[in-house]
């Protein structure tokens, strides 16, 4: 069973998160969106939207910093007493924002009709998993810093390692197995949510719009007919043609 929770179900996820991603681009384009409900209710989506969004943001970005950057490197620049302190509030704030903008989203979309009739079974057992990733991670950070005999637990001598053994294919079960019910909970809720990704509206967040970087300028031209050149002045349209004399003229 510690082979399959740590060995292989990490890879089986990686090769569902991928194919997934794959097979939704190559077949289901045009569902590759969060089927935007804006235009039914933007008063709380206004609030709710960015903040679990900004929050969401400090929280990948912790993860990564624990996850990714061993604890030798980090005590060059701050020390574990003030990691843990970081990690506990700072975490533990953006972990409350992100909680409160998922329940305000989750709220918007029961109590608003035509968002809630547009809501399919899929999207509710992803709010539930991602809800559930949330909460557990919360209480991980608060509760996890210990074992049942109250030794000290530090995530990033067992899940960090574990973590970084499985990018180097050499899994480290044993560094798994010593973390603490909450971590280990917390994980596989967190594997779960990665392998329904692809499937689900939380697909969005691999549409990276680069595209904008590359785009051509956008030309915008004045419907004002005081500031239009004379000759165009008795146009009735208001847009001036493009590659006639007249536009060259109005140039000159």
């Amino acid at each position: 069973m510690d082979v399959f929770l740590w060995v292989v179900l990490p890879y089986l996820t990686l090769v569902v998160l991928i194919g997934g991603l794959i097979w939704r681009y190559r077949y289901d384009q045009f569902g590759w969106t969060t089927r935007s409900s804006q235009l039914y209710e933007s008063k709380l989506l206004r609030i709710a939207s960015p903040l679990f969004h900004y929050a969401l943001f400090g929280v990948l970005g912790g993860h990564l910093v624990g996850l990714l950057i061993p604890e030798a490197w980090t005590n060059l620049v701050i020390s574990n007493d003030t990691y843990h302190a970081v990690a506990l509030y700072v975490g533990g704030l953006a972990g409350l924002a992100t909680l409160i903008g998922i329940a305000m989203l989750i709220y918007r979309r029961r109590t608003t009709g035509p968002v809630f009739m547009a809501t399919t079974v899929n999207d509710k057992f992803m709010y539930v998993v991602l809800a559930a990733a949330i909460v557990l991670g919360m209480v991980a950070t608060a509760t996890g810093g210990s074992y049942p005999d109250g030794t000290h637990h530090d995530y990033r001598h067992t899940v960090s390692e574990w973590f970084r053994s499985l990018l180097i294919f050499q899994p480290n079960i044993e560094a798994m197995n010593a973390a603490t019910w909450q971590f280990k909970l917390h994980i596989l809720v967190g594997l779960a949510l990665f392998m329904i990704l692809p499937f689900t509206r939380l697909v969005h967040a691999f549409t990276v719009p680069l595209h904008y970087l590359f785009r051509p300028y956008i030309v915008y031209r004045t419907r004002d007919n005081a500031a239009m050149p004379v000759s165009l002045g008795n146009r009735k349209s208001g847009w001036a043609p493009v590659g006639t004399p007249d536009r060259d003229r109005g140039r000159r």
